[in-house]
């Protein structure tokens, strides 16, 4: 007897992460892609704005309707700006349909603190506590059976995976971190504007949202969780000229005495059986050409015992491991699936 396919709607698949969306659920071996939804280009063939899915996805994009998504779908991913699920997903939610959020809107469970950073108004209390922030190898275990999960961001997905087991351990001070994270352009999206033109990223290497990113209390708050305290970092992200990667270069002061081997081995331990972080030999560093189109987050260490510090540095692809990889591995989670199932890709290289 065949099973019944998962029918799943993709809420803004004209965004990068959308499209990423498309191309690792159309290969699912449990799902099958309902809807393709765009509020902006509803109507038009999704091949239209991407030729590479010519002869693959030839569906016209549907509008916005929470009715027609109820008929369509089982579970919906939002990937969409800022400020839209907020609104959207609880009425998804009262629908009886499961939801997989990719953006913010969810991700901080002060509502004072998302319209401080995020400059939106806040969905409502019950939903931000509602949602299961699914960092997948850290809260994983939280994530099977709930309707509502809210996908952490590229650069926390990169940085805590960095940094959780050594502040989980007590191996290093959280009032010393300093994050130092660098991102391809497309984690900026597919809108036009002056950063991202041809011109001005090729050749450059730029400084943007200093001590201001949005996803600083992202961090925060995830970081204060493990510790059981409040925690403040440094965070300071750079735009490259490449198109997809981050690498997270963090430092903190090294509490007790502890050798690179001994990150090395606390770090294998941590994500024993997690089959999508990677952690280095000694004296090897990754870096983001390693994890290419692929859902892995590859982690090594340098520790400088002359000033009692370490370097953690943690490499994902942002739009893999950072976005639509990490939501079909918490739609994996959640419906009780082989965690890895659909996400078997050796990273592209060179």
């Amino acid at each position: 007897m065949t099973q019944t396919k998962c029918r799943v709607a993709i809420v803004g698949s004209t965004g990068y992460g959308g499209v990423e969306l498309i191309r690792l659920l159309l290969q699912h071996p449990h799902v099958e892609i309902t809807s393709v939804i765009s509020s902006s280009s509803s109507g038009v063939p999704i091949a239209d704005g991407y030729p590479h899915l010519n002869q693959i996805m030839m569906e016209n994009l549907d509008g916005v309707d929470v009715a027609e998504m109820k008929e369509k779908a089982d579970v919906v991913f939002t990937a969409t700006p800022s400020g839209v699920s907020a609104k959207l997903a609880p009425q998804l939610l009262e629908a009886g349909l499961k939801v997989i959020d990719l953006s913010g809107d969810f991700r901080l469970k002060s509502p004072d603190v998302y319209s401080k950073w995020y400059k939106k108004e806040p969905a409502a209390q019950a939903y931000l506590d509602e949602a299961v922030y699914g960092l997948a190898e850290v809260f994983g275990a939280e994530v099977p059976g709930k309707p509502f999960i809210s996908n952490p961001g590229c650069y926390p997905t990169a940085t805590l995976l960095g940094l959780i087991p050594a502040v989980e351990a007590g191996w290093i001070d959280p009032a010393t971190i300093i994050i130092d994270a660098k991102s391809g352009v497309s984690g900026a999206g597919r809108g036009l504007g002056l950063s991202v033109h041809y011109a001005e990223i090729n050749e450059n290497l730029a400084p943007y949202k200093l001590n201001k990113h949005q996803h600083i209390p992202e961090i925060e708050q995830t970081l204060g969780r493990i510790a059981g305290r409040d925690v403040a970092v440094t965070f300071s992200t750079h735009l490259t000229p490449m198109t997809r990667g981050i690498l997270s270069t963090m430092y903190a002061t090294v509490q007790g005495t502890h050798t690179e081997e001994d990150f090395i081995k606390l770090y294998r331990e941590y994500y024993e059986g997690r089959r999508f972080v990677r952690i280095r030999d000694k004296g090897k560093w990754p870096a983001t050409k390693e994890v290419w189109g692929s859902n892995y987050c590859d982690i090594g260490f340098a520790v400088d015992e002359r000033t009692g510090r370490v370097t953690i540095l943690s490499v994902i692809d942002n739009l893999m491991k950072g976005a639509a990889g990490q939501a079909v591995q918490n739609l994996n989670l959640m419906l009780g699936w082989d965690e890895g199932a659909g996400l078997a890709f050796t990273p592209v290289y060179p």
